[in-house]
């Protein structure tokens, strides 16, 4: 699964001299309930090799402290903590994980600590490939590290390990991540709200088990029968049908739909009248996507988790990379649902997802995983005591992790908690023409790297305003680059994230590549109401 594209925070604070309680060395002798330090090194300015990994560049002085946490005999979670050497900003940056995790995220952590963070990241307890999870087959304790305990027990450890550094913990600790680190975000909100103060949770994989349940009921749609299957080259033809139908709807046509909620696109209009070619699909195609639009429900008629939005299917990082892949059975949504159920459900490397049935073994996959993997508590009374503040975002066009999901999960806090409370500590951020975690055609940077690094372009020094000054977000100014992320060679369009339900309304004058001249307004469906 990609990794988290934002590690959205960046310096507010006035730097805190590194004036060390105890040397980095010193560090390797640190006594810690639960865990072993394995080392503790001074690492200069310049360029530093993760293990396993590619050079990074210009980092600053960092202390790097190695160590293995094991709160139970099977359980063997090895973390990271750096610290910058100097002009430290007095902040504690946990770094998530993207797929089944495995690999302790470097990158995120080398731009933290470039930004004055002291930062950790944890493998959350094996080492694997992020679509692989057969280390999950047989050991429980493996998955409840995977699943809450291991980026707990990090944030833990960190703190430890900075007090003792420095001479005194961090003033105020921040984590944000996207996809399962989105889902590690809302686990650490729900179940240890003590641990960070601010929170950005990105496209959230939090409702696990009915996720990985709908990539199988997707699989199932598309290849059960061979003639079901889509192939990527048709892609290009489905989403110029669907920006066709609704692209228009919000008033400028971009090639970006502002709201899919409101688009509904009928997946027989590309039936193929004549020959099958590149430009329409057969009958069996049709059904098939239009499960997928749909999403799984149950025998009662029940949903089990939502279908994708309309809109994206055929850019990259789109439905060629996680619905449909390559060719039959090598997309990444294949990869994750067989492997959950393979690995975690059945403890069965041979289970055929041909024989998935949705009622039967949606309960079978909450019965023995929900308890550790899924992040869908709604009460969130302790963090919001505590002065939590949490951030949620998903791209509209996220093929991995349907947008509704997050909507849904948002809509239960404001049930649980009523709105005037949830507007206190919570936002929710919807991301037009957004793919998982990045990409696609719409705005979609809003982190360190913007146009610029303020708070109105920046969701992470947003959140800190939020925590440490007591001023909720707005909107936040996403920006489109002419060229991938890169700043260099201009910015091609700017829009406003609007707090859910409002979506950005272009005001009728003006260049609707300027963000200036838009506003955040109710759609029309609730501004009636």
């Amino acid at each position: 699964m990609v990794r988290a594209v934002f590690a959205l925070f960046a310096c507010m604070a006035v730097a805190v001299p590194a004036s060390a309680a105890t040397s980095c060395q010193a560090l390797a002798s640190l006594t810690l309930p639960g865990a072993s330090i394995a080392s503790a090194v001074s690492v200069p300015a310049g360029n530093f090799t993760p293990p396993g990994g590619k050079p990074i560049a210009n980092l600053p002085a960092f202390c790097r402290v190695t160590g293995v946490i094991s709160p139970t005999p099977d359980s063997n979670i090895r973390f990271e903590v750096w610290m910058p050497s100097a002009d430290w900003n007095g902040k504690f940056e946990g770094a998530g994980n993207g797929g089944f995790a495995g690999v302790i995220n470097y990158s995120d952590m080398a731009a933290a600590i470039s930004r004055g963070y002291a930062t950790a990241s944890t493998d959350t307890g094996h080492q694997a490939g992020g679509t692989d999870a057969a280390w999950a087959l047989g050991h429980p304790e493996k998955i409840a590290d995977f699943g809450y305990r291991a980026i707990h027990e990090t944030a833990d450890k960190a703190k430890a390990v900075i007090g003792a550094f420095y001479g005194q913990g961090p003033h105020h600790s921040y984590f944000a991540s996207c996809s399962n680190g989105g889902r590690q975000a809302l686990m650490e909100a729900q179940r240890f709200p003590a641990d960070y103060d601010g929170i950005i949770a990105g496209a959230p994989a939090n409702f696990w088990t009915h996720l990985l349940t709908a990539a199988v009921f997707d699989t199932q749609a598309t290849l059960t029968d061979p003639g079901s299957y889509i192939p990527s080259r048709k892609l290009p033809a489905i989403q110029a049908a669907v920006l066709s139908a609704c692209d228009a709807l919000d008033g400028v046509k971009d090639g970006v739909i502002e709201n899919p909620a409101q688009c509904h696109f009928e997946p027989d209009t590309l039936l193929c009248r004549g020959p099958e070619s590149d430009s329409c699909l057969t009958a069996a195609q049709v059904e098939a996507i239009t499960k997928i639009y749909a999403g799984p429900r149950s025998s009662k008629g029940e949903q089990v988790f939502p279908g994708y939005s309309p809109g994206g299917e055929a850019e990259p990082g789109g439905w060629g990379a996680w619905i449909t892949g390559a060719a039959p059975q090598q997309s990444l949504m294949y990869a994750f649902g067989t492997q959950f159920f393979k690995n975690m459900v059945f403890a069965d490397p041979a289970w055929d997802f041909r024989t998935f049935q949705v009622d039967r073994d949606t309960q079978a996959a909450d019965d023995k995983m929900g308890r550790m993997l899924n992040a869908t508590d709604s009460d969130l009374k302790r963090f919001k005591e505590r002065g939590g503040k949490l951030i949620l975002y998903h791209g509209w066009s996220d093929a991995a992790i349907p947008a509704q999901s997050t909507i849904d999960y948002f809509q239960s806090v404001v049930s649980k908690m009523g709105a005037t409370d949830s507007a206190s500590f919570v936002r929710l951020f919807m991301v037009p023409g957004m793919q998982h975690c990045g990409g696609g055609s719409g705005p979609n940077s809003f982190g360190p790297g913007a146009a610029q690094g303020d708070r109105q372009h920046d969701m992470g020094r947003a959140l800190e305003r939020w925590v440490e000054d007591g001023v909720a977000p707005e909107q936040v100014i996403a920006t489109k680059y002419k060229s991938g992320s890169n700043p260099p060679n201009g910015v091609a369009r700017t829009r406003p994230l609007c707090p859910y339900p409002q979506i950005a309304r272009w005001k009728g004058s003006g260049s609707t590549d300027d963000a200036a001249n838009f506003v955040c307004t109710k759609p029309e469906s609730l501004a009636s109401r």
